[in-house]
């Protein structure tokens, strides 16, 4: 593995009311997170593609850990995301090498059909900073009641010359949605928007 791990943290949030009203079933969300060395940490580089190969590395490994904390098989997922935090060293184009070229297809390869752009989000930030993960519909882009976040931190990470890295997974979209739209059952999932 190119990615130098200092450590894997996995976070899973588990919703079974929500205002006193019952959410049946519960709605589970697991974020992955690696907190992996920055090689290009400090200094300018030309060429990504060491972190555009570790985002592909981190892909399928982030993908596992979350998959497996959720505690559901890869078509029962509904919902996805991904997110990075550089530390002080790094630029955020190095977050969007990690993100952005590769990291996708093997996540979404543990998935099944997940065709929609996965969300995404990424930042510079000091020990401890929090990671919004966007969420959205895994094989719907316009399924308004998966449009959700979670929030995921490291209280000792990123270190100057560190990445955090985030994915995350939902078994459904936020807790009692009925602001309208297209719904999980509607979708057709062809062309990654309806």
């Amino acid at each position: 593995m190119k990615a130098r791990i200092r450590k894997v943290v996995t976070v899973v949030d588990e919703t079974h009311t929500e205002l006193g009203r019952p959410v049946s079933p519960p709605i589970r969300r697991a974020a992955a997170v690696a907190v992996i060395a920055n090689p290009f940490a400090g200094k300018y580089q030309e060429d990504l593609s060491e972190l555009i190969d570790i985002g592909e590395e981190l892909g399928d490994l982030l993908g596992r850990h979350a998959l497996a904390a959720l505690g559901i098989e890869g078509e029962a997922v509904q919902g996805y995301g991904k997110a990075a935090a550089v530390g002080e060293d790094g630029e955020l184009e190095h977050a969007a090498a990690i993100l952005h070229p590769k990291l996708g297809a093997p996540l979404r390869k543990l998935l099944g059909k997940a065709p929609a752009l996965i969300p995404s989000s990424k930042k510079r930030g000091p020990l401890g900073v929090v990671l919004d993960v966007p969420l959205g519909h895994k094989a719907a882009a316009y399924v308004r009641s998966h449009f959700d976040g979670m929030e995921v931190r490291i209280s000792d990470a990123p270190r100057a010359g560190e990445i955090v890295v985030a994915v995350a997974l939902t078994s459904g979209g936020r807790p009692l949605p009925r602001v309208g739209g297209l719904t999980h059952a509607e979708v057709k999932g062809e062309d990654g928007l309806r």
